[in-house]
């Protein structure tokens, strides 16, 4: 996964479909909820409100780190884990449309990053 790649949905069939709102699973259980999904070009992805989960924070998902989405179910499955989602930079709801700061989340969830992980 390239530091574009990680902001691009696996299957475009998901971008059909609002994702707000929708559980959220990491490899290791729940996280949270869709506060807000995007499928902008080159630039998708989903805050998730993860409650008290991580003292009521919000995390930034980039799309490419969706590994599946069960439409009927209403749940988004993402392939990190708990721990690399609660390390990732911080959640800042004044920068998280900036480019530096989605730069910043590239790097933690792309290629070479921390939170790397190719395989779903």
């Amino acid at each position: 996964m390239t530091s574009m790649d990680v902001w691009v949905y696996r299957q475009t069939t998901w971008t059909q479909s609002d994702l707000t709102g929708f559980s959220v699973e990491a490899l290791d259980g729940s996280i949270g909820k869709v506060d807000e999904a995007t499928n902008a070009t080159d630039a998708s992805y989903l805050v998730v409100d993860t409650g008290p989960w991580i003292f009521g924070k919000k995390v930034l998902l980039p799309a490419g780190v969706v590994r599946d989405v069960d439409l009927d179910a209403q749940t988004v499955f993402v392939n990190r884990t708990k721990e690399e989602i609660k390390n990732a930079p911080e959640f800042d709801e004044a920068r998280y449309h900036d480019d530096a700061y989605r730069q910043e989340l590239s790097g933690y969830y792309g290629q070479g990053g921390a939170g790397y992980r190719d395989n779903p």
